[in-house]
């Protein structure tokens, strides 16, 4: 099961699916925040137990980029998570360290869908989360939100979304 339609827009429901085309916009320089001459790696293990999405390294520098993929939509804004998540807590702290590190750190949220306006965490579903993904940007986490086209022929990155708090 790829993608629903709510009789406003198509929702693309894979959680696979941002990890592909966010390689791709990567590559494509679509999302200008990551673009550069990167070597592109993915599932590479770091930290504590953990393996981050796409890792990119470059001469001058090495990121960090955790995907996450965000359906659900709240009086007009896209909201992570849908369901308490410790891993995605996780994850947070963890991208924390790398910063910490020296590295740069990414969260890259992925909206597959179109009938929503701004970004920001549901803290109403998460409220831990919400604390997190504050600290993280606080402790330098840099965050991107883009949104993917989704039709029933293709799904691809094609802007930034705003958010906050």
């Amino acid at each position: 099961w790829e993608m629903i339609h709510n009789n406003r827009c198509w929702i693309g429901i894979n959680t696979s699916i941002p990890n592909i085309i966010a390689v791709e916009a990567i590559k494509g320089n679509v999302i200008q925040e990551l673009s550069g001459d990167y070597e592109i790696k993915r599932e590479v293990k770091y930290g504590q137990n953990s393996r981050i999405d796409v890792l990119l390294k470059g001469k001058k520098e090495t990121c960090y980029v955790e995907i996450k993929n965000v359906t659900l939509l709240e009086n007009e804004f896209y909201q992570f998570p849908d369901a308490v998540t410790e891993r995605g807590r996780k994850h947070l702290y963890e991208l924390i360290n790398m910063v910490e590190e020296g590295y740069r750190a990414f969260m890259l949220y992925i909206i597959q869908r179109s009938d929503g306006t701004i970004f920001k965490p549901a803290e109403h579903i998460d409220p831990e989360y919400a604390k997190s993904f504050f600290t993280a940007y606080k402790k330098g986490i840099e965050i991107l939100v883009y949104r993917a086209e989704v039709t029933p022929e293709y799904i691809e990155i094609i802007n930034p979304v705003d958010w906050r708090f």
